[in-house]
């Protein structure tokens, strides 16, 4: 979906949200007394906009990709800066 057929309504940083952790979703209040909803998992695929379920308002989350990373707590999945590489071990060893 193009960003010109996108009705957003604001857009908001991921810290103003709401995280629930038992069911990994972040909320935040709508106008219309429900409140917008994006899952962590739909962050991490690097979707940014939360709907609500109960108008057809929506919002664009603002994020730092990486923080998803630490909240779900996969850091490894991550490359480490300072571990050396295989090459540089084969080395020391």
């Amino acid at each position: 979906m193009a960003d010109e057929a996108l009705n957003i309504y604001d857009e908001i940083e991921i810290e103003d949200m709401t995280f629930d952790p038992n069911i990994q979703i972040y909320t935040y209040p709508c106008p219309c007394g429900d409140r917008f909803e994006i899952a962590i998992d739909d962050l991490r695929d690097g979707e940014e906009i939360a709907v609500c379920p109960s108008c057809s308002l929506m919002i664009r989350v603002i994020f730092d990709a990486m923080l998803i990373y630490v909240l779900r707590g996969i850091q490894a999945d991550l490359p480490k800066a300072d571990a050396p590489s295989t090459s540089e071990v084969a080395v020391q060893a």
